[in-house]
């Protein structure tokens, strides 16, 4: 009988042993393979942050953010400045603005209040005015107890001396200069097309799904902003859905709006390389002028490659210490299975058998059981990984990395376009869109280096053999 043949009987000699060790084994392996996919899926994830968003600086005016501070408005004159600062392959100017229901605005002047043009009283972006913005749509998000109190304690009297009604919350209009949303990645839509010339003005608009969705528009379908019609060309997700509670246009298009030509909310610029970023930013800064401009790299974005590399070293960490599992499992099985074997090991030695051709035998033995229990842990894997991964990164990440750092609008959403943390962006999505799927080549790598494990495991009982006595086996016997 060949070693082979006689490996893979002696494996399931005792079927009841075997069952136990292979669930054993299926269990550690399983676990080390999950925690492989989670690693893999992760720094995957990484480099997609540094790709796409690692190399984006954001240019708001100096003491203003979102629709909160001072400050006076970007220019255009500005942003080509930006443009010719070394290392700087690319600036998106933005316009941001505030869209209030039609029927509501005009409800509420009828009842002799007024409107309020943000936060407190004041403007938009760079000393815009979002007060006279309307539209026909109706925001898909619930204002909501915090929305309510919010606006209540911001509320304006009207004719009767009265505090102004709630009202709903309003939606994120942004004019952008190219086909990418307020973190620098491409937006991404899900029907439809985008919106062409984003340099020339057009009566086209990008629509949130959630926004979409609220007012029962599709492509094609019309809509009014100031009694202004304009199209649905394509529905963007933002992965939030304060973020999909919004509408793009081009920059021309908002600047027409709201009455500022040749002004930007803020800029996104691009660094060529992740290695010139810092420098850039100086430059930038330099450039531009500390009283003009505040330039940021987005904290939020640190935060979740931060919080994601923490989850990385841990998944890498329980990877090892599953697959050590594994291995030990493997030694203690096969040293007891050497004891058990004593007298057929000397009897095989008795009649020429070479330790050689014995070591094998229980090597071989050892990889039979190992792909069983690798075969049964695959399947565990590939059920358990994205679960494993999900719960990984929620108790990892730290509520800086899972919201966004601007102060957005009533209701507590996140920062407006152009600030740190726009609703079309942040770390939040980033890191809930990290999804773990087992693929062959990964399991694959997992497989072989289980199998490696358990030859090193088996080698001891192996060498084992060698120790063992003929004679004194017999004589025993």
């Amino acid at each position: 009988m060949s070693v082979l043949a006689r490996s893979v009987g002696n494996a399931f000699r005792n079927k009841v042993r075997t069952a136990a060790v292979v669930a054993v084994l299926a269990v550690a392996i399983g676990l080390a393979l999950a925690m492989l996919v989670a690693n893999q899926a992760v720094g995957a994830k990484v480099q997609e942050l540094n790709a796409s968003v690692g190399t984006v600086l954001t240019v708001n005016p100096a003491g203003g953010q979102g629709f909160e501070g001072g400050g006076e408005p970007l220019t255009a004159d500005q942003a080509a400045a930006a443009a010719a600062v070394p290392n700087v392959s690319a600036v998106v100017g933005t316009s941001s603005l505030r869209l209030r229901n039609a029927t509501e605005a005009a409800a509420q002047a009828a009842a002799g209040q007024t409107g309020q043009t943000g936060p407190g009283g004041q403007g938009g972006p760079g000393g815009q005015s979002a007060a006279t913005l309307t539209t026909s749509l109706t925001a898909a998000v619930d204002a909501g107890t915090l929305g309510n109190r919010n606006q209540q304690a911001n509320g304006t009297t009207g004719s009767t001396g009265g505090t102004q009604a709630v009202r709903s919350l309003p939606i994120t209009a942004t004019g952008i200069g190219a086909e990418v949303d307020t973190t620098g990645k491409a937006l991404n839509i899900t029907q439809g097309s985008g919106l062409g010339d984003y340099s020339t003005a057009s009566t086209s608009a990008l629509l949130g799904t959630t926004l979409a969705e609220k007012n029962n528009l599709t492509i094609g379908s019309t809509f009014t902003i100031n009694d202004q019609a304009y199209t649905v060309a394509g529905l963007f997700d933002a992965g939030t859905a304060f973020g999909n509670n919004a509408v793009y246009v081009t920059l021309p298009t908002a600047q027409t709006l709201a009455g500022t030509q040749n002004e930007l909310s803020s800029m996104i610029v691009t660094v060529n390389s992740m290695d010139n970023v810092a420098s850039t930013k100086t430059a930038l800064q330099s450039a531009l002028g500390t009283d003009k401009a505040d330039v940021t790299q987005g904290q939020n974005l640190q935060t979740a490659v931060s919080s994601l590399d923490s989850v990385k070293n841990i998944s890498l960490i329980a990877f090892i210490a599953a697959l050590g599992t594994a291995g030990l499992i493997i030694l203690l099985i096969m040293v007891m299975l050497v004891r058990e074997r004593r007298r057929e090991i000397g009897v095989l030695k008795a009649i020429g058998a070479p330790n050689r051709t014995i070591g094998l035998q229980f090597v071989l033995e050892a990889l039979v059981l190992a792909a069983l229990g690798s075969a049964v842990g695959a399947g565990i894997a590939s059920f358990a990984s994205g679960g494993i991964a999900s719960a990984l990164i929620s108790s990892n990440t730290t509520p800086t990395a899972a919201t966004t750092t601007g102060r957005g609008f009533p209701g507590g959403a996140g920062g407006f376009p152009g600030g740190q943390g726009g609703p079309l962006g942040g770390a939040s999505q980033l890191l809930n869109s990290v999804t773990a799927s087992a693929s062959p080549g990964v399991i694959a790598g997992g497989i072989a280096a289980v199998f490696g494990v358990a030859i090193v495991g088996a080698l001891v009982p192996a060498l084992l053999t060698a120790r063992i006595r003929p004679v004194e086996v017999l004589r025993g016997e």
